[in-house]
């Protein structure tokens, strides 16, 4: 990992690059980044796709399984290399 002269270094060449000016305007769209991300990571906790293993536990056919919502569809494989046929 870095130490602090390392880092201080790295925002000393980034301060010098960027300038003064767009220094403000860049922390605030990195803050509003940091909260978007942090925000879609809870949303995704919440609705259990956030881990695997909770997701792939619950057994398939099962009335009740899995989280709601959640169902299974029957259906058939379309290779899409290959142009539809008509019956």
């Amino acid at each position: 990992m870095f130490g602090f002269s390392e880092l201080a270094l790295i925002l000393l060449v980034i301060f010098v690059i960027v300038g003064v000016k767009k220094l403000p305007e860049l922390t605030r769209s990195a803050g509003k980044a940091a909260r978007i991300f942090k925000s879609e990571k809870a949303a995704l906790k919440e609705d259990g796709r956030g881990d695997g293993a909770a997701a792939g536990s619950a057994r398939a056919g099962e009335p009740g399984a899995g989280r709601a919502g959640r169902r299974i569809v029957t259906g058939v494989i379309v290779d899409r290399d290959q142009p539809p046929t008509r019956s």
